[in-house]
């Protein structure tokens, strides 16, 4: 067996840190995203509240069953399930079957598709897109003058769906069955923020819309939109499960990456390739270096490497086989204070984390340098 055979597999993501802002399937992704090394910060943004006892549910399921939509557009399982369990709860549960049965059902998506039929229902269509865009437009292009049209809403009302619909000449109802609210304890959203701001993650995933609105409106209420919106534009990869989930991000100027597939298996799949595209990779003295978020891999060898040690692998990076000197690197030690010891004592625990001393190279009364390979020296000298 080769040594590139023994070595073991830590993962596409190894070495990097996510960011996971979701309430629901939170621990569904964070799994997927450690099964492929990645360390998780989790820290739902919002919390979703359900509407079992919410009068605005009551009436709207009372004024359903009074008076049969036309059409029913169902948009997510979980709402059209709560829905369903809602009006069970009131004794309503077959008058409000009855009449759906009766109207032409839109499901958004498979998972939408397959809770109308779990309640013994039928739906007409269903978007390939899984997109609400293309509902709308499938809607339109039919006509809904005259129309009454019953939307099963998502924790927020759907920007511009509605009012497009009115505008058409259509009545519509929307069924509130969840809200979004923010979270009962802030302190994980901070600290999330936190991480984000001083560059503590590689990414941050969005699942939901609210998610990343409640997040941009708790870093505006802490003074710190403008450094989330500086770290989402340049160092923290930011990635949405779709188009939709991107808009508030999109509204503040920031670029994110999203999968073709709005799924969470296909966006944990995006950040395995995304991610490590990103990474830092050298040849420094005979070996191959690649430096990840809080940990480099030498050879392919996963080096976890403390934080201290990480800022001044940055630092001599920027400027391979260049000599920093102390004073510049004591700067990019976190709270080091003016004792340039404190350089030193962070430098050998960072050899140490390498395993490799030769990487890094002691030039006196100068500084350190990375022992960048001479064949690459010319490569990187206008770096």
């Amino acid at each position: 067996m080769t040594e590139e055979q023994q070595r073991p597999d830590h993962g596409p993501l190894a070495g990097f840190t996510v960011g996971v802002t979701a309430a629901r399937r939170a621990d569904e992704l964070g799994a997927l995203l450690q099964r492929r090394g990645a360390a998780v910060l989790h820290a739902p943004a919002l919390r979703i509240v359900p509407l079992a006892d919410d009068s605005e549910l009551l009436a709207a399921t009372k004024e359903i069953i009074h008076q049969v939509p036309d059409i029913v557009v169902a948009t997510t399982a979980i709402g059209f399930r709560g829905w369903i369990e809602a009006a069970d709860g009131w004794g309503l549960g077959d008058d409000l079957l009855s009449r759906l049965g009766g109207a032409r059902i839109m499901a958004r998506g498979p998972k939408v598709k397959g809770a109308v039929r779990a309640a013994g229902l039928t739906e007409e269509w269903s978007p390939s897109s899984e997109s609400m865009a293309e509902v709308l437009d499938r809607l339109m292009e039919e006509g809904v003058e005259g129309s009454r049209i019953a939307i099963q809403l998502h924790g927020e009302p759907l920007p511009g769906f509605v009012e497009a619909l009115r505008e058409g000449g259509a009545e519509v109802v929307g069924v509130p069955v969840y809200r979004w609210m923010p979270p009962e304890d802030i302190g994980p959203v901070d600290r999330l923020l936190d991480a984000v701001v001083s560059r503590g993650l590689d990414a941050l995933t969005f699942t939901s819309a609210p998610a990343a609105a409640s997040l941009l409106s708790r870093a505006e209420k802490r003074g710190l939109l403008p450094e989330l919106l500086a770290a989402l534009g340049h160092d923290v990869l930011p990635a949405c499960v779709g188009p939709v989930t991107a808009l508030p991000l999109q509204a503040h100027g920031v670029d994110t990456v999203q999968p073709e597939r709005f799924r969470l298996g296909p966006l944990v799949q995006l950040l395995c390739q995304e991610l490590p595209g990103r990474a830092r990779s050298l040849p420094v003295a005979g070996h191959r270096v690649e430096i990840r978020g809080h940990a480099v891999l030498v050879d392919g060898d996963l080096k976890p490497v403390p934080p201290a040690g990480m800022s001044l692998l940055r630092s001599l990076a920027r400027r391979p086989g260049w000599v920093v000197a102390r004073a510049d690197l004591l700067r990019a030690l976190p709270g080091a204070g003016r004792d340039e010891h404190a350089v030193e004592t962070a430098m050998a625990r960072l050899r140490t984390a390498l395993g490799t001393p030769k990487l890094i190279q002691t030039v006196v009364k100068r500084g350190y340098r990375l022992a960048l390979d001479p064949v690459a020296e010319t490569k990187y000298a206008d770096a």
